[in-house]
């Protein structure tokens, strides 16, 4: 057997890392530039007054989870039209018994996994059957809301005429440069994924929390779950029941990072898993998706088949930084695609981010992540 030409592998290995990187910069560039050219009219209030289930799923959140659910009791909404059901998983002992004294369901757990899909499952398996409600929306423990929130998630409902809606998610706080990055990216995936899709009629990305589904269709689909990742399987089960996703990026939910480099990089790398675990598991749906035209699905599953965005960051630094030292020529194409990205990151994150705090985090960024923050 002949040796392998080491060029060659050398150029085989480039291009085969260039390509879905071009790929998927191309594809954040088509629905990053249709967000920045369209918006959404102003939505008409609600006559209905639908009736929420709350869900509010708590994991090592006893910093913030007696402030997440006051802020969700302090609803302009009336009170009467919801309940909530908060999940506390492996919270301290103190902390469940402030959340005891608050006009809510409180379901204790100690799961040996982390999975939000069994705190959210044993919730619905709870529910009183005599409640009747229209709509579920999913919280974390770490989530805040304003007063009006609920008034702007039932008008949306309403005018969405759909069965699941994603509401802007941003991250409250900012006080290190992995939480600067993190809301960050947060911003990036709400433009590219959420309101790029939306503007060219397809279905919004689920993000971890704020979102509202029918809670008829809910109740039996959580069921379906048995990840580390339900929006996902929870995403794949809307469009194959070709149900349409909205998003309102004028409803905010406020999201507080951890700030850590270990909680950031642990919850980078499990989106990086759960995108590729859910590709993989929906390849199968192509051939009948193409068939039926179901182009809305057929989009889901590209998306999830290109890199991630943090993974096309590190594969662009890589190849920039060591390709000059093997073949100089190579590396001209990573730095012209390295500074194409940059451009586009820096038209559609939002002007209240990009401060002399953002641009510090951003230039330290390739070094962050190879160490954990110093406290």
């Amino acid at each position: 057997m002949s040796n392998i030409d080491p060029w060659i592998l050398l150029f085989t290995v480039d291009w085969i890392l260039f390509i879905p990187v071009a790929a998927s910069a191309l594809y954040m560039t088509i629905y990053a530039v249709v967000s920045l050219i369209h918006k959404k009219p102003q939505l008409p209030k609600s006559k209905r007054q639908n009736r929420f289930i709350v869900l509010i799923t708590a994991h090592k959140n006893d910093d913030t989870i007696v402030q997440t659910v006051k802020s969700v009791l302090g609803q302009t909404y009336p009170q009467r039209l919801f309940d909530i059901t908060v999940i506390s998983d492996d919270e301290d002992e103190i902390t469940n018994f402030k959340l005891a004294q608050l006009p809510i369901t409180l379901i204790t757990t100690n799961f040996y996994e982390n999975w939000r899909c069994k705190s959210l499952q044993l919730a619905v398996h709870n529910l009183p059957q005599f409640k009747i409600y229209d709509v579920v929306l999913l919280l974390d423990g770490a989530d805040f809301v304003m007063p009006e929130f609920m008034e702007q998630l039932n008008t949306a409902y309403e005018y969405a005429g759909t069965k699941a809606i994603q509401v802007h998610r941003v991250s409250q706080n900012r006080n290190t440069p992995f939480a600067i990055l993190d809301a960050t990216f947060e911003e990036i995936d709400n433009t590219i994924y959420r309101k790029g899709h939306v503007s060219m009629g397809l279905s919004s990305a689920l993000s971890q929390t704020g979102t509202a589904f029918n809670f008829s269709w809910f109740k039996t689909n959580i069921f379906f779950s048995n990840s580390a990742w339900p929006e996902k399987e929870l995403e794949s089960l809307l469009l194959q029941h070709n149900i349409y996703t909205d998003y309102f990026p004028e409803i905010y939910l406020f999201n507080r990072k951890k700030g850590d480099g270990e909680s950031f990089i642990t919850e980078h790398l499990t989106w990086i898993l759960a995108q590729f675990y859910t590709a993989l598991g929906n390849l199968k749906h192509i051939p009948l998706s193409l068939f039926n035209k179901k182009y809305d699905f057929l989009d889901k599953i590209l998306q999830w088949l290109l890199p991630p965005r943090t993974v096309m960051v590190c594969i662009i630094i890589m190849m920039s930084l060591i390709l000059p030292f093997i073949y100089f020529t190579l590396a001209i194409k990573w730095w012209i695609i390295f500074a194409y990205i940059l451009l586009l990151f820096s038209l559609i994150v939002p002007d209240y981010l990009v401060d002399k705090h953002w641009d510090h985090a951003f230039m330290k960024a390739p070094f962050l992540i190879f160490k954990k923050e110093k406290k």
